[in-house]
């Protein structure tokens, strides 16, 4: 009987059960724990140029156990002096956005490929995304989210390793690591496009969509 409920319960989309409080206190510590430990080591980080400009290293935010995990390119100014993720203009976008589809920026995870803020907010080079890529590789592995809601073509490439004409591609779903991947555009992209406002607005609900 307890395993047709949980095989009921996986079917409808709950694949991580964490049934008793004890336990997940237990995971949630363990989760922080990892993710505070990635955070020492950005900060510290020295394996591309962009470390020579930071104020700080920005290493992400969220929901630990987030269904939906938000990736983009890298930090901005505000980020830069904040240490958060997505908190300048374009973040408000993105918190917008989620808000229309009718939840809370802390139901999910969002982070960056990099974690310094390239010099100008200018796009990070490959090699520097592919410098920093492992750490969000250990935060992918760490919140386990079902969906990757990838923002914009750096984020695309820094994940799935091609190139990509966001414009284009954009509303496809892909696969990375038996994980959902989602395309849409950057939020910075949108306040110069307001044209593609709507668009992106109902790509955030897609992406949500997807986890559930």
């Amino acid at each position: 009987m307890v395993r047709e409920i949980l095989q009921i319960l996986r079917d409808i989309g709950f694949d991580e059960l964490i049934l008793e409080s004890e336990d997940f206190g237990r995971v949630k510590k363990e989760r922080l724990e990892k993710l505070e430990q990635i955070n020492r080591e950005i900060q510290v980080c020295t394996k591309c140029p962009l470390h020579k400009d930071r104020k700080q290293a920005v290493l992400g935010e969220g929901n630990l156990f987030a269904k939906v995990m938000f990736i983009g390119e890298a930090p901005g100014e505000e980020e830069d002096i904040q240490g958060r993720p997505f908190v300048g203009r374009a973040g408000q976008l993105l918190t917008k956005a989620i808000e229309n589809a009718g939840y809370k920026r802390e139901d999910f995870y969002i982070a960056n490929i990099n974690k310094c803020r390239p010099p100008g907010n200018r796009t990070p080079t490959i090699e520097e995304q592919e410098a920093c890529f492992p750490y969000l590789q250990r935060q992918i592995d760490i919140i386990n989210p079902k969906v990757l809601c990838l923002l914009g073509a750096t984020a695309y490439r820094g994940v799935m390793k091609q190139e990509v004409k966001i414009t284009k591609e954009r509303g496809k779903v892909l696969n990375y690591q038996d994980k959902l991947v989602y395309i849409t555009f950057h939020p910075s992209y949108v306040l110069r496009n307001q044209a593609v406002k709507d668009t992106f607005f109902e790509d955030i609900k897609k992406a949500i969509e997807l986890s559930l």
